[in-house]
């Protein structure tokens, strides 16, 4: 029980760090590194299939959230 409170405030800090800086987490700034290190892993745990339906459908809402902000080449 515990892992899964630990694992929620974890995302919601992710969360409100796109919700902020209207951006993904870089591999360029120290302080952002560790909720990268997170992301990253559990990107790797759903591409093995191993998170929970629920984890599962909160990973891939919030890389969508994260893809809105990418920017588009408006010259293609």
């Amino acid at each position: 029980m515990k892992r899964d409170i630990t694992w929620q405030s974890k995302y919601d800090a992710i969360w409100t760090f796109v919700s902020e800086n209207h951006r993904g987490p870089s591999r360029h700034h120290l302080e952002e590194k560790r909720i990268l290190n997170w992301l990253k892993y559990n990107r790797k745990m759903l591409n093995k299939g191993v998170l929970s339906p629920e984890k599962t459908d909160l990973i891939m809402r919030l890389r969508a959230y994260i893809a809105s902000f990418n920017r588009i080449n408006q010259y293609m």
